[in-house]
């Protein structure tokens, strides 16, 4: 007979989450499938599009916290939708994992059926904030379902899932700046950029806490591709972040504060790779977390430049 509650092990569920406490109990299978109890994949998936949001619409302070607003219930939406078709893929490799065998599919809370209404739902929710998008931007935004798509099944032909994860997660650095430009421009193109090397640090931490239980499923991953190296390697994607961003700031005429701020987040990468503990899971998932910190500081950056702009008026 199947489980009705998490397998026991470690595990990355945060049982004490307010999803799980408050929801009716039928409910918070449904919550955990789009991981509503870890919103830091919302916050990742989210701060590219407020970035290029800010950076478009340099000053015009009311027109950015609606855009923000709704792209915040796209991201919530959008980041459910991707973790169930992510779930749905990945049921039976979940099932071998430690980490992941207490997911609603594996662990026999949901059936697949239910979990593909589900999706639907969350689906329908961002078809909605889709279409309050102009033409060219909801159509710069529906490609990024292909990468949705093919992601999963990347980790069973590729070492570098990572990349495919980056570019999905980043494309609303693409999709913001179209929605208020209509158009594209370097910068984004170098900010976008900048997030996928970002992507490939946090993911790639993330990823080191199933290292052994991957090998064992045969999932592949950077975590195992640079398993002999992997501060090197980390350091590597943290400076071509940076770069990037810098030079995201360059094409976009931003101020001195905003790279000062990025010496912060310099810093902030610093911290992360030399205290990092590969083959400690708590330790990866904190630190995985912390670039919620990355995101806020690179948001602060690209407003600060016209908040100076305030100020001295």
């Amino acid at each position: 007979m199947a489980s009705n509650a998490p397998a026991s092990g470690y595990t990355d569920i945060d049982l004490q989450h307010w999803t799980l406490r408050h929801l009716p109990p039928g409910a918070r299978p449904y919550g955990r499938l789009a991981r509503w109890d870890r919103p830091i994949g919302v916050w990742l998936l989210l701060f590219p599009c407020w970035w290029s949001l800010a950076l478009a619409e340099q000053g015009h302070w009311l027109n950015l916290a609606g855009w923000m607003a709704l792209f915040a219930l796209g991201a919530f939406a959008m980041r459910g939708a991707g973790c169930t078709w992510n779930d749905i893929v990945d049921r039976k490799v979940d099932a071998g994992v430690e980490r992941t065998r207490g997911r609603p599919l594996p662990s026999g809370e949901l059936k697949l059926p239910q979990a593909l209404g589900w999706l639907v739902i969350q689906l329908a929710v961002g078809a909605a904030v889709l279409f309050k998008l102009n033409k060219f931007a909801g159509g710069i935004a529906l490609l990024s379902l292909v990468l949705v798509a093919i992601y999963p099944a990347m980790k069973k032909f590729t070492s570098w899932p990572q990349v495919v994860l980056g570019l999905a997660f980043n494309w609303g650095a693409l999709v913001g700046f179209a929605t208020v430009t209509d158009t594209l421009s370097w910068a984004t193109v170098a900010l976008y950029a900048g997030g996928v090397a970002w992507t490939m640090v946090y993911d790639t931490i993330y990823a080191m806490q199933d290292q052994r239980d991957d090998a064992i499923v045969g999932v592949l991953s950077t975590a195992r591709r640079f398993a002999d190296a992997p501060r090197r390697w980390l350091a590597l994607f943290a400076v071509v972040t940076i770069v990037l961003w810098a030079l995201c700031g360059v094409l976009a005429h931003l101020k001195l504060p905003y790279f000062a701020v990025l010496l912060g987040i310099a810093a902030h990468f610093g911290w992360q790779i030399m205290t990092l503990k590969p083959h400690n899971q708590a330790d990866c998932l904190a630190k995985f977390k912390a670039n919620a910190q990355v995101g806020w500081l690179l948001l602060f950056a690209i407003l600060a430049t016209p908040l100076v702009a305030v100020i001295r008026f």
